[in-house]
């Protein structure tokens, strides 16, 4: 028989997402503002060259269906306790980019439980490996605000979409870690992140995009039926703090911190057990 883990709706949503990771990767994409350091031609060739994806939009009945049946119905169902800390600490306004532990399918519900729509107002607006977003599956996504990112070979369209976005004032959802890990202890943060933070930030004046660490912990690694969730909303660092000097540096920097935040969250987690 299956579990009913495998069985619990919208599974498919949001599997791994965002990890830009190697020197081959661009340092800067074009957005709506002018950048500092404008990508050369030179720059794009190991980058995957593709047409610009269908972009992502909202669908407010759609939200409008989904997430309370998630927050009312779905969630208290099949956790025993649901538990978030440091929901002060999300900022009510401003470009944001959320910054999550990645351990179960569930994230996707989880966190616009602990940091969506209903608590501060604004849709969250998903970055998902392009492999999800295809079909059916595809077009809901894309309706729930998510976008879609080829993980191994990023396209500069995919990446400039995440920048428009944050230069709209949206919230961006990127898992740093790059992909889904039962393990509690935070793995290595992917670069892109901070990469594409600080191109949003040097493109635009006075944009002020904030990076909020979260850290996601269920009391079984599997999330079996009638477990438990904890969630941890970390202090955010300022992206504009990391715009002096050498994008490169300043991106090493930016993730630095953040490891050493979502480290902190992830022992503090651990100590509530």
């Amino acid at each position: 028989m299956r579990s009913l883990n495998s069985l619990y709706p919208f599974e498919f949503l949001f599997k791994s997402v965002f990890p830009v990771e190697d020197e081959k990767k661009p340092e800067s994409f074009e957005g709506n503002c002018s950048s500092s350091q404008p990508l050369k031609p030179a720059d794009l060739s190991p980058i995957k060259k593709a047409a610009p994806p269908a972009p992502s939009r909202v669908l407010h009945w759609l939200m409008a269906m989904f997430y309370p049946l998630g927050r009312y119905f779905v969630l208290p169902i099949y956790f025993k306790r649901i538990e978030v800390i440091g929901r002060e600490r999300l900022p009510s306004s401003g470009s944001v980019i959320l910054a999550p532990t990645h351990r179960s399918r569930w994230d996707a519900m989880t966190l616009p439980y602990a940091a969506g729509h209903d608590i501060t107002g604004r849709h969250l607006r998903f970055m998902v490996s392009a492999n999800e977003v295809t079909g059916l599956q595809g077009w809901f996504i894309r309706r729930m605000g998510g976008f879609p990112v080829n993980t191994d070979r990023p396209a500069i369209a995919s990446l400039r979409h995440g920048v428009e976005l944050l230069e709209a004032g949206e919230t961006l959802v990127i898992f740093p870690e790059g992909n889904i890990f039962r393990e509690t202890c935070v793995q290595s943060l992917k670069p892109g992140l901070a990469r594409l933070a600080i191109q949003a930030e040097t493109g635009c004046t006075d944009l002020g995009i904030q990076v909020v660490p979260i850290n996601i912990h269920y009391s079984d690694s599997l999330v079996p039926w009638r477990s438990s969730v904890r969630v941890v909303i970390g202090t955010p660092l300022r992206v504009p703090d990391y715009c002096q000097g050498s994008h490169k540096q300043n991106a090493r920097r930016l993730t630095a911190d953040l490891q050493a935040a979502m480290d902190a969250l992830a022992l503090e987690n651990l100590e509530h057990e």
